[in-house]
């Protein structure tokens, strides 16, 4: 079986690469083609995937192409992980909005709709290229925003792409273990859109772990989101939010503490990465070695803005720092479609019936059960009104993101930043558009 990883000299990419190394199954990958559009990129990842596949027999056989169109032909499965304008465009959106004074995360608000703008385009060409030169092939999105990339693809693939993400995932193993609970026999009641969702419930056995979690105080100090919402938050909502929510419910502390930091999560990692990717160009270099630091560090430091913002300023918690989780997902998803190993994972897809209140081409994050004939969304409990006015309003922005990128109307871009709940304004909408427009050549098409 052939994967090609679009957006293969991307850091991550060796946790993708790892999990197959372990798949030992019938049926398993046995050719991996990167591709991307940065040959020293993939050249110094392909020294990673080397080094890990050392002494592993019969290792998946990994070749790299800069050729789009041949790394989609025959191929069985698409996982794209791409980043347009790379992590020097992700800390200029964050940039461009901490100077407005709100927020620039690259999935949430303001940053989020300006990589959206830019990354739409170029998702749908993906599409309509795996739709002409691969059409028998499942494409599993990574690409950030995830939800609003996965429904533009959707758009042109329908059921065939189905977007992933590790937060849902590492949130429903964490609150599991503070529960007691062994992750792998929990059922997670989880809906709402990509990096705006909410754990509801947790069972085991039909029973319903949560409401007893709720009333454990040292339980909650346990695990990352208990520490960064806090006890009597997580009590008064009766669930327990994604990490992203904390950018909407601490907003004016988080965006104070961005503004204060010495560099952006963006600026760092663009940082941080540039100096992996020299180290690992060195033959004196172990790549595998270097790449293990890099991620340790990377871990270590994910949303420390957030967590002070929240005064937990120690280091992440050891059970917190549990690496990957996407790369778990993704290979669940295609053993489950290739082999019809069934599995009941929390993805991105079409709505269909299953989250009242929204429409059904609406992509949104639930359970679902997968097949050989892709993923089935499961009908979820309606969310209450204070998430589900979030979830609305969230969404509208995304189909005006849509529409600006299928039309090219500045008006619909104008439209999506002054909607969100995080921007607010139209004046500073249409100040951000120009100052994006300022900063990426890719956002020329707003007319």
């Amino acid at each position: 079986m052939r994967l090609t990883i679009l957006g293969g000299g991307g850091f991550r990419v060796p946790l993708v690469y790892r999990a197959l190394l372990a798949d030992r199954g019938e049926g398993r990958v046995t050719r991996v083609v990167l591709h991307d559009v940065d040959g020293a990129r993939l050249a110094a990842i392909g020294r990673v995937l080397a080094d890990q596949a050392e002494g592993v027999p019969d290792a998946p056989r990994v070749t790299v192409t800069t050729d789009l169109d041949e790394a989609l032909r025959g191929a069985d499965f698409v996982f794209s992980a791409i980043r347009v304008g790379g992590l020097a465009g992700r800390a200029a959106d964050e940039r461009v909005a901490l100077a407005e004074g709100v927020l620039g995360q690259e999935t949430v608000g303001a940053g989020g709709i300006a990589y959206g703008l830019r990354t739409v385009p170029v998702a749908v060409d993906i599409a309509r290229r795996v739709a002409r030169l691969a059409p028998d092939a499942w494409v599993i999105n990574f690409t950030n925003p995830a939800g609003l990339v996965t429904e533009a693809m959707a758009r042109v693939l329908g059921d065939r792409v189905v977007g992933i993400c590790d937060s849902p995932v590492g949130l429903g193993r964490r609150v599991a273990r503070a529960a007691g609970a062994d992750p792998d026999r929990v059922w997670v009641d989880y809906a709402g859109l990509n990096h705006l969702g909410w754990l509801r419930g947790l069972r085991v056995d039909g029973r319903d772990l949560l409401p007893g979690l709720l009333a454990d105080e040292e339980a909650l100090g346990s695990f990352e989101e208990g520490r960064l919402f806090g006890a009597a938050w997580l009590r008064s909502l009766g669930a327990v939010p994604n990490e992203y929510l904390h950018y909407f419910y601490a907003n004016r502390e988080t965006v104070r503490a961005y503004r204060d930091a010495e560099r952006t999560r963006g600026a760092y990692l663009r940082d941080q990465q540039a100096g992996f990717y020299a180290a690992a160009a060195r033959p004196e270099v172990r790549a595998l070695d270097a790449w293990r630091r890099t991620l340790a560090e990377r871990e270590a430091t994910y949303m420390a803005a957030n967590r002070e913002a929240a005064g937990d300023t120690g280091r992440r918690a050891a059970q917190d720092l549990e690496p990957g989780g996407y790369e778990r997902v993704a290979l669940a998803l295609m053993r489950a479609v290739a082999r019809d190993e069934r599995a009941t994972l929390i993805l991105n897809v079409r709505n269909r019936s299953a989250l009242p209140g929204l429409d059904a081409d609406a992509v949104v994050e639930v359970p679902c059960l997968v097949d050989a004939n892709g993923a089935h969304p499961v009908s979820v409990a309606p969310l209450p009104y204070h998430a589900l006015g979030l979830v609305a309003a969230v969404k509208a922005v995304e189909r005006e993101v849509l529409a600006a990128a299928e039309s090219g109307s500045r008006q619909a871009a104008v439209k999506a930043f002054a909607l969100h709940p995080l921007v607010d304004s139209v004046a500073v909408a249409r100040r951000l558009l120009d100052a994006y427009r300022a900063e990426h050549p890719g956002l020329a098409y707003l007319a």
